[in-house]
């Protein structure tokens, strides 16, 4: 458990003022937050090894440093300092493009029998993300649904493809084929979990908060086929963030 704490950066005095109540001041505030989280957590899972901190910082650049030595970094969509109308905090995004582990963001709902969704484009980022989605969802006991969306083939050149002009069932029927190749070897690696796949017509971002609806967890990679090299998190990403009807988790590759 930690707990980001910015008021030092901000020269704010954290001790209690002269002549203040006992457990007055700004730390010792934090000190209760981080207590409070810790003994939800023992009660939540009694004989887990459980610690809490208080790290002097802003709350991203902390979860931040946290994640190298860190296998999974969970935190909410939005924290109390966050804007009302907001629907995902800046706190979620930072973490979420810049850490050097897993990164799971609490929102929605977590149906307990419901599976684990993975986008999968064939990249080596949705690699990453259906070996984690495959563990958790061993973990979990639950399916594993991998989500492959298209769209429709566009033309690179003279005597190309052109987008209206093509069999859709066929484009299907390939879709899921790759689909298929690039699941290669998971069911054998995770032998406890049953894993389906499809593919579905459409943009990814709006086909997997569809999928999110009938999902506890939806697990993508950090940046994906087609999406631009500098960004640090792809734009598929940000979209099921910010749409998504359940936890995501965002699992980047090394830098």
């Amino acid at each position: 458990m930690v707990h980001g704490f910015i008021w030092p950066l901000l020269h704010v005095p954290d001790s209690p003022a002269p002549d203040s109540p006992p457990g007055g001041g700004l730390r010792h505030q934090a000190e209760e937050i981080v207590a409070a989280a810790v003994a939800e957590a023992e009660a939540t899972a009694p004989g887990l090894t459980i610690s809490g901190e208080i790290i002097d910082g802003e709350a991203a650049a902390v979860l931040v440093g946290e994640s190298p030595t860190a296998a999974l970094i969970v935190l909410g969509d939005r924290g109390l300092g966050g804007f009302a109308t907001l629907v995902l905090g800046s706190v979620a995004v930072q973490v979420a493009a810049y850490a050097d582990c897993p990164v799971l963001v609490v929102r929605g709902e977590q149906p307990p029998d419901e599976p684990v969704v993975v986008a999968v484009d064939g990249s080596a980022a949705s690699r990453l993300a259906a070996e984690f989605a495959a563990e958790t969802a061993e973990a979990r006991g639950v399916p594993l649904r991998a989500v492959h969306a298209y769209r429709h083939p566009g033309s690179s050149g003279p005597g190309d493809m052109q987008p209206l002009v093509y069999d859709e069932a066929r484009l299907h029927d390939e879709q899921e084929r790759e689909l298929a190749e690039s699941l290669d070897g998971l069911a054998e690696r995770h032998p406890g979990v049953r894993v389906t796949w499809r593919a579905v017509h459409g943009r990814a971002g709006a086909v997997l908060a569809e999928a999110s609806r009938s999902a506890q967890l939806v697990v993508v990679g950090g940046q994906g086929r087609g999406e631009v090299t500098g960004l640090l998190l792809g734009s598929v990403s940000q979209s099921v963030l910010h749409h998504a009807r359940c936890p995501v988790a965002v699992v980047r590759g090394p830098r």
